[in-house]
C-alpha cells in the first residue's frame, strides 16, 4: 500500500484547515480588530491612549465597571448556592418526576435570557400578578413589588437565568459518586448535614469551581437581562458600550469599554478552561 508524502499529506491539511480559518478571521478576528483599531486610532484624532485615558477617567466607566462586577460576582454566588442546593434534591431525595426536572434544565439552558426576564416582570412588575393581587386585597392604588428595576431585581434575573449552568455540572459529578460512601457514612450514624460537608461537598468542588467561572464569564457580558428589566440605574460595562455606540454616537469610547470588557472575559475564560481541565469536564 503506497503511502502519500509528507510535503503531500502536510499540505493536504493545511487544505482543509485554511477555510474555517479565513472564516474565523473574516467572521470574528477582522471586527476585532477593528474595534482596537478604533480604540487607538480613534476617527475624531488623538493620540493612541487618549480614548483610554478619557475612559478611564470618567465616573460613568468606573460605575459601570464596579456594577458589572459587583452584579456578576454576587449571581455568581447565589447561583452557586441555590444551584447546589437543588441540585442535591434532584440527585439524591427521591420523588416523581426527577428525572423530567433533570431533562427540562438542559431545555433551560438554551433559553433566552430575556425570556426569563418577561416572565419575573409578568409576576413581579409594576403591573404584573404579585401587584395586582396585593391591589385586589388591599384596595392600595399600587402593589409593593417595584424591585425589578433595581440592581436587587437584575440579580435576582441573573440568578434565576444562570442557576442551571451551575446545576448541570453538579448533577454530572453526583451521577459518578458512588452511593457506597454515602450508605457507610448512613451506616456509621452520620446527620445529612455531615454527610453533605465532607462526602458530597469535596466530589461536588471541581464542578461548583467550572460551572461557578463559566456563569461568572456569562453575567460579566450579560446585556438582556440588565435591558429588559429597565433597571435606569444599573449600567454595566455592556450597556455603557451600547450607550456610547448608539445613544451618544461615542464610537472611540465605545470600542475602549469593549476591549475591556473583552480582556476581562477572556481572562476569565481562561481561568474557566483550566478549572474545567482540572474536574474533567
Amino acid at each position: 500500500m503506497n503511502t502519500p508524502p509528507a510535503g503531500r499529506k502536510g499540505l493536504s491539511r493545511s487544505v482543509w484547515v485554511l477555510p474555517p480559518v479565513a472564516v474565523l478571521g473574516v467572521v470574528f478576528l477582522y471586527p476585532l480588530a477593528l474595534v482596537v483599531q478604533q480604540s487607538l486610532r480613534p476617527e475624531n484624532g488623538g493620540g493612541a491612549f487618549d480614548a483610554y485615558a478619557s475612559v478611564f477617567a470618567s465616573q460613568s466607566f468606573r460605575d459601570a465597571l464596579g456594577t458589572t462586577v459587583w452584579l456578576a460576582v454576587g449571581a455568581t454566588a447565589g447561583c452557586l448556592v441555590l444551584g447546589f442546593a437543588l441540585a442535591l434534591v434532584i440527585a439524591f431525595v427521591p420523588f416523581p418526576g426527577a428525572r423530567a426536572v433533570a431533562k427540562f434544565i438542559d431545555v433551560f439552558l438554551s433559553f433566552p435570557s430575556f425570556l426569563i426576564t418577561l416572565a419575573l416582570l409578568f409576576i413581579y412588575g409594576t403591573v404584573g400578578m404579585a401587584n395586582g393581587v396585593w391591589t385586589d386585597f388591599t384596595g392600595a392604588a399600587d402593589g409593593p413589588f417595584h424591585f425589578l428595576t433595581t440592581p436587587w431585581g437584575v440579580l435576582l434575573a441573573e440568578i434565576t437565568y444562570f442557576t442551571p449552568f451551575v446545576m448541570r455540572p453538579l448533577l454530572a459529578a453526583f451521577s459518578q459518586l458512588d452511593t457506597a460512601q454515602l450508605e457507610v457514612a448512613a451506616g456509621l450514624g452520620a446527620r445529612p448535614a455531615r454527610i453533605i460537608r465532607q462526602v458530597i461537598l469535596p466530589e461536588a468542588l471541581p464542578a461548583l469551581a467550572a460551572g461557578g467561572s463559566l456563569v461568572l464569564v456569562m453575567c460579566l457580558n450579560e446585556f438582556g437581562i440588565v435591558l429588559f428589566t429597565g433597571a435606569k440605574d444599573v449600567t454595566t460595562l455592556p450597556m455603557l458600550v451600547y450607550g456610547k455606540a448608539i445613544l451618544e454616537s461615542d464610537y472611540a469610547a465605545a470600542c475602549v469599554v469593549a476591549v475591556v470588557n473583552i480582556v476581562i472575559s477572556v481572562g476569565l475564560f481562561g481561568l474557566y478552561r483550566v478549572v474545567s481541565k482540572r474536574a474533567g469536564a
